[in-house]
């Protein structure tokens, strides 16, 4: 079952992702040197190529009310 995000979490969740990486956190998915230059190495960009593979290691948890 494919969770769908607001576009708040989805903004959080990469946020946070893009954070690690520029961190130093080792990315979830193989990029090619060509593919990390196309992107000038923006760890929101390597961020969201993992979202979109739904490799991100984030939950969300709602609150219910």
């Amino acid at each position: 079952m494919e969770e769908t995000y607001t576009r708040y979490e989805k903004a959080r969740i990469l946020g946070s992702r893009a954070l690690q990486i520029s961190m130093g956190a080792p990315f979830m998915i193989k990029l090619s040197e060509d593919e990390l230059k196309a992107m000038r190495y923006s760890p929101l960009e390597i961020a969201k190529k993992e979202f979109e593979k739904g490799l991100v290691p984030v939950t969300v948890r709602r609150s219910t009310q």
